[in-house]
């Protein structure tokens, strides 16, 4: 694959390029195909989906990182859609309160960083690396979202 194809993944088809907050439109970008595979075929859909884009994010975030002399652009935002899919798997009922909770929690621990979200940031080089801290992020937000479920907050 081309460079080109390397920045359109890692971008997320140019959504990281928008001014202001990447992080928050790569998000927002990621939730009708995410809303999209829980509704085709649930949670085993989405967690496929979210194995497609973290293998592609890997690939394509670390070729783009290196084409740019970064470790880690903010116009990377893959690793979003891979975090906020995972804070999505909770959200199998597809009710927009869940959606949005789920998306206010991604943006939070991604943010946030808790740890170990800011030692993978901070010492995991490559692709790998971009894409760590914001699996650990959308883990934490989907862990928070099944936690409001079983104690009926949602």
């Amino acid at each position: 694959m081309s460079g080109r194809a390397a920045a359109l993944i890692a971008t997320w088809f140019g959504t990281g390029l928008l001014p202001k907050a990447p992080g928050t439109w790569g998000s927002l970008a990621a939730l009708p195909p995410g809303v999209l595979l829980l509704w085709l075929g649930g949670v085993p859909a989405l967690i496929g989906g979210v194995i497609l884009v973290s293998i592609a994010g890997v690939w394509a975030g670390e070729r783009y990182a290196d084409a740019l002399g970064k470790d880690d652009p903010g116009a990377v935002v893959i690793d979003e859609v891979a975090g906020q899919w995972l804070a999505l798997l909770p959200c199998a009922a597809l009710g927009l309160a869940e959606i949005a909770i789920a998306f206010v929690l991604f943006r939070a621990a991604d943010i946030l960083k808790p740890w170990p979200a800011s030692w993978a940031d901070r010492n995991i080089p490559g692709g790998l690396g971009i894409m760590a801290d914001d699996w650990i992020a959308g883990l934490y937000a989907g862990v928070v979202m099944g936690l409001m479920q079983m104690g009926g907050l949602l």
